[in-house]
């Protein structure tokens, strides 16, 4: 059996799962079904196999570099991260990960097997996908460009469909892509037997899925290839070249081969999967109470059934609901219909057409050192809380518009304040003047916690410039 390479398309943004989910913390980033991440799941679900290459390889946002390596490191995962300059859909990030492979094979090897799996999804029975990638791994070893199809439950019209006749567990030829269906149309499929929900995921040789799409997108095959042989590596990461990529379509990758190509296998796949693509399918793969439901954080629901409600920073309590969905953050509440949960995306698109901010960013904001919390603002002055990591440190910056106040309260605090440098621990505060050069460390082991009062006529974060940065940031102010 040929060696296989894990690869994780982790570039989604869940806009359906808002106000958890937004797109500088996306959906694949957050523990909505376990106690792990979907991306740490995601990186989990192979471990023990046999054959696996010594690293994954991950194909992700710019923007999210540093939450993914985190992630992937604090469960012990090695990974190669790829950096997409721009989002290109699932076609070119596949052919991304294919043609890097098959760059760093040894002359005179077989390029790998790939194993395509988004990071959002939920495989609740391992044994099963397992079972299902072996057989997968035969078809693909023969050439074969293998996708899972989902055994479907119920007439789902938010999914595509795939024809096959394919009853046991075995590679079977596919006869034919659907669109997602309307509910009739989706019942019909049910009745004849022949019909899987496409799950998205997918395994072939990386040679064999190139030469593939070089013969229906020649075009997204030489931007790719152009984008890799122009990539620069950049600590942890390797970032294609962003302008050859962004000469690349977008597409996905059933459009761009799988429904063109004659090569096209399905093998079923029965593992408890679920894409968690709304509010009620999170509903559904959750822990239930005996009145069906989803309780999590801080919540007293009286007389409520089948319902999703999730608290993450305040006590919230329900009366009487059937099939509703609650979900609070600190910055604000969505409460839905179960039957509606698929429109909240409309919500984020009009959210999006006024402006507002917390589409893209929780109150709480995570950088490569730790997070900080916006804790109250008004004109003139804004709080943070901000958790500084062990062993991270702050960019070397200094502000042109705004002084800073800093106390400790959790922890000692290495700080660096033009010429000096000292320590702050508990209940100790230093000034930092505007146009100050400055910096906070944590040299210790436990996170540092520091209450921060900005005093100024501009308190944007682009008031920031970086003079020296550990993350390799120096010299930009995002």
């Amino acid at each position: 059996m040929q060696r296989l390479q894990p690869v994780i398309l982790s570039g989604g943004s869940g806009t359906r799962l808002w106000p958890a989910s937004r797109a500088m913390y996306p959906k694949q980033l957050l523990p909505l079904a376990g106690d792990r991440t979907m991306l740490q799941e995601t990186a989990l679900r192979l471990e023990g196999k046999a054959g696996l290459a010594e690293r994954i390889l991950v194909v992700c946002n710019d923007a999210h570099r540093f939450l993914v390596a985190e992630q992937l490191r604090a469960v012990g995962t090695p990974a190669r991260i790829v950096l997409e300059p721009e989002g290109r859909n699932t076609a070119p990030a596949v052919a991304l990960a294919a043609i890097l492979t098959i760059k760093e094979t040894p002359s005179g090897e077989t390029p790998p097997l790939l194993l395509i799996m988004p990071a959002d999804h939920v495989v609740r029975d391992r044994a099963a996908f397992l079972k299902a990638v072996e057989v997968a791994e035969a078809a693909a070893s023969e050439g074969k460009l293998v996708t899972f199809g989902v055994v479907p439950t119920y007439p789902h019209t938010g999914y595509g469909y795939i024809e096959a006749d394919a009853l046991s567990l075995i590679a079977a030829p596919v006869t034919a892509f659907v669109e997602k269906p309307d509910k009739a149309t989706a019942v019909s499929l049910l009745e004849t037997n022949r019909f899987f929900w496409n799950a998205g995921i997918f395994l072939f040789r990386a040679d064999v899925f190139i030469d593939e799409l070089n013969q229906f997108a020649p075009d997204m095959v030489a931007a790719c290839s152009k984008a890799l042989d122009l990539a620069k590596e950049d600590k942890d990461f390797l970032r294609p070249d962003a302008e050859a990529f962004r000469a690349c379509r977008s597409d996905s990758i059933d459009y761009a081969l799988m429904e063109k190509t004659a090569n096209a296998s399905v093998v079923p796949l029965d593992a408890g999967w679920s894409d968690v693509g709304s509010w009620a399918a999170l509903h559904d793969v959750s822990a239930k109470d005996e009145q069906g439901n989803a309780l999590f954080g801080d919540v007293i629901a009286h007389d409520c059934q089948n319902s999703y409600i999730a608290s993450k920073s305040r006590l919230v309590t329900a009366v009487g609901l059937s099939d509703f969905v609650v979900v609070e953050d600190k910055d604000s509440v969505l409460v839905a219909h179960k039957d509606r949960s698929q429109d909240v995306k409309m919500l984020v698109d009009e959210l999006k057409r006024q402006g507002r901010a917390e589409t893209e960013l929780h109150r709480q904001v995570f950088r490569p050192w730790g997070s900080y919390d916006s804790i109250d603002s008004d004109e003139g002055f804004q709080v943070k809380r901000l958790i500084v990591n062990p062993g991270a440190v702050l960019s070397l910056q200094k502000h042109a518009q705004r002084a800073e106040h800093w106390t400790v309260v959790r922890g000692t605090a290495r700080i660096t304040l033009d010429d000096k440098e000292f320590d702050l621990k508990v209940n100790e505060s230093t000034y930092i003047p505007v146009g100050a050069v400055h910096r906070i460390a944590n040299t210790g082991s436990e996170p540092v916690h520091i209450i921060e009062v900005q005093c100024g006529d501009y308190l944007g974060e682009d008031d920031i410039v970086r003079l020296e940065d550990n993350y390799g940031r120096q010299g930009t102010n995002t």
